[in-house]
């Protein structure tokens, strides 16, 4: 009697590209199980690459999610697209996300934006999966016209309907990119390794993503944010602390005096929030001080862009 077949083990690296606030980083965060990528409603949160490793019986997905593609203005902005741009060559498979629903009369518009996006997969001349995300938000009657409207914009793999906010339909996504990484004799990363961020770094997004969330419209793309001590020398001790000490940059006085509040009270909501989170990612108590400075236009100089990690 002949011996079943072995499935063979797969590995390798997905990019996770799109048009700012199609739900990347969400993906990400309800893949890994780790809120590993900042999330706010608005777009351009992600300003960097972000890794995060996806173990599963017979495969392993190092996931990196990507600044939101668009046609760029300043050198943020440019900054934040070519980190995009240049990961599609290096890795094994693209998932190119897109959101459900439609326009007037049931009308799929595909944006000029959108169509160059689309391009620059193509461009890339990897397997690439297309993901329609947010099916939770579209009524199921409305999907059909969205993939017939992209099925012939590129040679998809695979089309995938799913959400990322309910996790309906993940799983299934995650297959069909698993199907097109290549055979490896061995995972990539060992088997505890979820994300290239440092502890540091993922302090400092924590702190950017409630300046983000809290002041809403009023700090568009203003704020940065730098830990200026990280200090876990009493994370063995019983209780565990970890002191943080971050600064926050904005680029006006009139943006400072949003961050702070009346009487320091949006400030310590932000660092309230930030707090929280980090003791849940880092399972200590943590005692997080923040600072607001001024630096005019760091979004516009070099300098300023590498000191933040851009």
């Amino acid at each position: 009697m002949a011996s079943k077949k072995k499935t063979p083990f797969r590995a390798g690296f997905v990019a996770i590209v799109g048009r700012p606030n199609v739900g990347k980083s969400t993906l990400l965060n309800r893949v890994l199980g780790e809120h590993v990528a900042i999330v706010s409603p608005r777009p351009q949160t992600t300003r960097t690459r972000i890794l995060g490793v996806h173990n599963v019986p017979g495969a392993q997905v190092a996931f990196f999610d990507t600044p939101g593609l668009h046609k760029a203005k300043g050198a943020l902005n440019r900054r934040m697209v070519e980190t995009a741009l240049s990961t599609l060559s290096e890795v094994d498979a693209v998932l190119m996300l897109i959101e459900a629903g439609t326009g007037p009369e049931g009308r799929v518009e595909v944006g000029e934006s959108t169509r160059w996006a689309i391009d620059e997969v193509r461009r890339a001349r990897k397997p690439a999966v297309l993901g329609v995300n947010k099916m939770d938000r579209a009524p199921r009657a409305t999907l059909l016209p969205v993939i017939d409207a992209y099925r012939g914009l590129h040679d998809w793999a695979d089309i995938v309907p799913f959400s990322a906010l309910t996790g309906e339909n993940v799983d299934t996504l995650v297959q069909a990119l698993i199907r097109r990484l290549p055979e490896s004799e061995a995972p990539l990363f060992p088997a505890d390794v979820l994300t290239d961020q440092a502890e540091r770094a993922l302090a400092a997004e924590y702190v950017r993503e409630q300046v983000m969330l809290q002041t809403r419209q009023e700090i568009p793309y203003a704020a940065a944010v730098e830990v200026e001590e990280f200090d876990e020398s009493g994370r063995r001790e019983r209780g565990g602390l970890v002191r943080i000490s971050a600064l926050v940059v904005v680029e006006r006085d009139s943006q400072k005096a949003i961050v702070i509040g009346k009487q320091g009270a949006m400030l310590k909501k932000i660092g309230t929030r930030a707090r929280e989170g980090l003791e849940r990612l880092l399972g200590c108590k943590v005692f997080l001080s923040l600072t607001v400075k001024v630096d005019e236009r760091w979004s516009e100089r070099e300098g300023a862009l590498k000191r933040f990690g851009l």
